[in-house]
């Protein structure tokens, strides 16, 4: 597929689907967080090694983690507390879902649920004007893999980059058997969901 000059909402495309990603990740847990405060607080504790550390993380001051730790404080705000949740499943069970991902990559593939607007890049009499679609397509595990290096820096490519070649390879190209030369955008995600 031709490199194409990205668009501007590509950042954010790209974050869309990076935060889909990790919502697939986080249905893959064997075993629920903590769910108290304090044992957040601590599970945090133990991977970042000090409350000056969880506190940069959270964005509070060392004292009120120290505070939280011992439960004298025990109803944080509620942008704390989406942060604290945050960072929690972030670091839960990165095994888990390292190995959930590695199948994915080799045999399972993903499945992607998306509306965004695609436009088309096609010879003879054909319009490239984009218009919003609600697919539903599982990729192969190449494609897994590949928007797995993505994700995390592993590639050149983007993320919105995979997942449009996957689209296109695989639903408007229907595996090769029709529109050998059509190249598709993949823009202005109104929503994705990734399940692997």
């Amino acid at each position: 597929m031709a490199r194409r000059i990205r668009p501007t909402n590509a950042d954010r495309d790209d974050a869309i689907i990076g935060d889909a990603v990790e919502r697939a990740s986080q249905e893959k847990f064997t075993r629920e967080p903590p769910k108290t405060l304090q044992g957040r607080i601590n599970f945090l504790l133990r991977q970042l090694r000090t409350t000056k550390a969880v506190a940069a993380e959270l964005g509070i001051s060392q004292r009120s983690v120290e505070r939280y730790r011992k439960g004298d404080r025990k109803h944080p705000p509620k942008a704390v507390a989406d942060r604290l949740d945050a960072a929690v499943r972030a670091r839960w069970q990165p095994r888990v879902r390292f190995q959930k991902q590695k199948e994915a990559a080799t045999t399972g593939g993903i499945t992607v649920e998306t509306r965004a607007r695609f436009g088309y890049d096609a010879p003879g009499g054909t319009t490239d004007d984009g218009r919003f679609r609600r697919l539903t397509v599982r990729l192969s595990a190449a494609y897994a893999r590949r928007l797995f290096d993505a994700q995390q820096g592993r590639s050149n490519e983007s993320p919105n980059e995979v997942i449009a070649e996957g689209l296109q390879e695989h639903y408007f190209k229907d595996n090769g058997l029709r529109a050998d030369h059509l190249e598709v955008e993949f823009t202005d995600i109104d929503y994705i969901d990734i399940e692997y």
